[in-house]
């Protein structure tokens, strides 16, 4: 009888040795779970005009871009920017685009939105770009998941104080009421969706004329101005919109 009793225990020591050893091992799917953490990447959707574009500048120089790599240096990932964007663009125009685009359905993780001031160069009433303004907000938050606190809507420069707008004897002041009235109305309906506001026009109408804040035209913002929107617009992100 000791024979047989002494082998089993030594078969169940055996046992739970091999089971302790297979505890201690992390699961495969653990690991697949860690390095895919590690390498998500968020997904970002700018909409706008030339100030989204980047007339005049290098891809890499636009703000979405620019705000892409300040962000990786937090270790918050970002995939490329999608930019649905052109020169000249009105929101009418820019909700064309967006149909065009064929992204009807697609989600992001964060959306920005600036766009007006072609409304103003055509002389268009504030009260017509309060309703299609709007109406291209809320289109920004339904891609942003429906979440207002992925979404930042950008205030409206005033291009009434570039070289550009000198060497033409615009009326800076009167371009000046009309952006500021344009901003106002663009502030309230961000505050009143609960959006995120970032107002970047009263520093860009200290620096937007000087020589190395415009690019070729003397009129669109270069590198150095975007860096500023991005640096705004990250510590918005970084504070608020909880990527981490």
């Amino acid at each position: 009888m000791k024979k047989p009793l002494f082998r089993i225990l030594i078969v169940g020591s055996i046992f739970s040795l091999q089971m302790a050893c297979v505890s201690l091992q992390p699961t495969s799917t653990d690991q697949k779970g860690t390095k895919s953490m590690e390498n998500q990447e968020y997904t970002y959707l700018a909409l706008g005009d030339s100030y989204t574009i980047g007339e005049g500048v290098e891809e890499s120089g636009r703000y979405p871009n620019i705000t892409r790599s300040l962000l990786a240096k937090e270790a918050i990932f970002f995939s490329k920017p999608m930019i649905i964007a052109k020169t000249g663009w009105t929101t009418d125009e820019l909700a064309k685009g967006i149909e065009a685009a064929n992204i009807q359905g697609n989600t992001y993780d964060m959306v920005t939105l600036l766009i007006g001031v072609n409304n103003q160069y055509r002389g268009r009433p504030v009260e017509n770009y309060k309703e299609e303004f709007r109406s291209l907000l809320l289109d920004a938050i339904a891609f942003a998941k429906g979440d207002p606190n992925r979404v930042a809507v950008i205030s409206i420069p005033d291009w009434g104080i570039t070289p550009f707008a000198k060497t033409r004897s615009t009326d800076q002041d009167k371009v000046g009421r009309e952006i500021d009235a344009y901003n106002t109305a663009k502030e309230e309906i961000a505050e009143e969706l609960k959006v995120h506001f970032i107002e970047i026009t009263q520093e860009y109408r200290q620096i937007g004329a000087l020589p190395e804040m415009v690019v070729s035209d003397n009129l669109h913002p270069s590198k150095l101005v975007y860096e500023r929107w991005s640096k705004k617009l990250t510590a918005t992100i970084l504070a608020s919109m909880e990527f981490r």
